[in-house]
């Protein structure tokens, strides 16, 4: 017994070391002026290479674990507050609801049209490739299908009753929604009687300033917690965790990556008008970090950083496009991934499917991106409601069980991106997109320096 307590001690102790060592050598990197994607792209690298070999060695990754967390759990304290005064801070600037109404069609259509786009190529993707060939089913003891809510009950917790409660559960969208209201209001008030929300207006505007001072406090720490969240993540799967199912990891990625280059990039050169690689270099801190986070709300202030600070979109749109993103943005989790996981389980269970079930599974696809809006686990939801649809068993959920984390950052980073190009494509539309500053910025605007 004390042997293995010794020995658990000293295999914790590896890995703390290798870590501190890991992060010294980052904090010695930012110290030299280089450049912070380039930082976090280091880190990601380092994570992946020390997460395989405390994996390999049977190294206890607990410490590693406990740094990832220390750095999601400081993101996910700035999103309550952010998404409540940057939501009312943007819609409180604008001159009437009718502009309020403008933006909102805008920002909700390209969700809507870009999640039906990612339905469609994951389906095509996945039929071509057939990652459900040659496995047969196997539903693990341990699943437990996730249960759907009904239509009311989606309805029922979108709905504010008490916003301070729900801020301290941590539900964004019922503040999103409070938070709406509450900037409604003050136009309204304010077409009246300006000199009335002054005030209030002053005080929007000066926590929106501080908040954004913390965020920088907390992004300079991204470059150590892209490591630990990807060397956590590779230490706890490994290799041959994932060897059964690298056909379905395949089809996925695959599947992400198209729709990150083609659409996302047709969109960004061809509406937009923007350099897309230069783009993409411009948003890769918000990839990064939905992609080791695998989380939207976590990379929220990422996010506005990126959008406003690299890309020049507007605050206004920025503050508005975001965190509504965050809760009903799905390309990834509502488009790509349900549409792969309906053939993949058609095959494993020789179900057949035509081209009236596919019509049907975009259409319910695009649907569910937004019933699952602010509902724990969107992914497992839509994908659910999907099989449901097309009349597939759910235990096929089952199957995918072990690769579900895997897929999730690929899936993550998609959705965040989306959110993104759409703010970008929106503020181009208004008018509110700096293209000279944008093509002007050879520095890197979000590097802070050491933390």
């Amino acid at each position: 017994m004390q042997n293995n307590l010794w020995t658990a001690l000293q295999s914790n102790w590896v890995s703390l070391v290798v870590s501190i060592i890991i992060i010294g050598f980052l904090h010695v990197l930012a110290r030299k002026r280089i450049g912070f994607g380039t930082r976090v792209l280091i880190g990601l690298g380092l994570g992946l290479v020390a997460g395989i070999v405390f994996n390999t060695l049977k190294l206890d990754y607990k410490s590693v674990s406990t740094i990832g967390t220390i750095y999601v759990n400081l993101i996910k304290m700035l999103v309550i507050p952010l998404v409540f005064v940057l939501v009312i801070n943007s819609i409180a600037q604008l001159s009437s609801l009718g502009q309020l109404r403008k933006i909102g069609v805008k920002t909700i259509g390209w969700f809507l049209l870009t999640t039906g786009i990612a339905a469609i190529i994951g389906l095509i993707v996945a039929l071509l490739i057939d990652p459900g060939a040659g496995i047969e089913a196997a539903v693990p003891k341990d699943y437990k299908p996730r249960e759907i809510p009904t239509f009311s009950q989606v309805i029922l917790d979108l709905v504010p009753s008490n916003p301070f409660s729900d801020a301290a559960g941590g539900k964004v969208v019922p503040v999103l929604i409070f938070a709406i209201f509450v900037a409604v209001a003050i136009i309204h008030v304010g077409s009246k009687k300006p000199e009335a929300v002054e005030p209030i207006k002053a005080l929007i505007q000066s926590a929106t300033q501080i908040l954004h001072q913390v965020v920088k406090y907390v992004i300079r720490l991204t470059p150590y917690g892209v490591y630990a969240l990807i060397g956590s993540m590779a230490a706890r799967y490994g290799l041959e965790t994932l060897t059964p199912l690298l056909k379905l990891i395949g089809t996925s990625y695959l599947a992400l990556i198209l729709h990150f280059v083609l659409i996302f990039g047709g969109l960004v050169a061809l509406v937009a008008k923007v350099n897309p690689i230069k783009f993409f270099k411009k948003a890769y801190p918000t990839v990064a970090v939905a992609f080791t986070t695998r989380s939207s709300y976590a990379t929220l202030p990422v996010n506005l950083e990126v959008i406003t600070k690299r890309l020049r979109v507007s605050p206004r749109i920025a503050s508005f496009v975001a965190p509504l993103g965050a809760t009903m943005n799905f390309n990834g989790c509502g488009g790509i991934w349900p549409a792969i996981v309906a053939v993949f389980v058609a095959k494993v269970y020789n179900l057949q499917l035509g081209l009236s079930e596919y019509i049907v599974l975009v259409l319910v696809a695009v649907i569910s991106s937004i019933g699952v809006a602010g509902v724990p686990g969107p992914a497992t939801i839509s994908t659910t409601v999907v099989l449901t649809a097309l009349g597939l068993p759910l235990e096929g959920m089952g199957l995918v069980i072990a690769v579900e984390s895997v897929i999730d950052m690929g899936r993550t980073a998609v959705n965040a991106t989306g959110t993104t190009v759409t703010a970008l494509l929106v503020a181009n539309a208004e008018g509110e997109f700096d293209r000279e500053a944008f093509d002007r910025d050879e520095e890197d605007p979000l590097d802070i320096g050491a933390a």
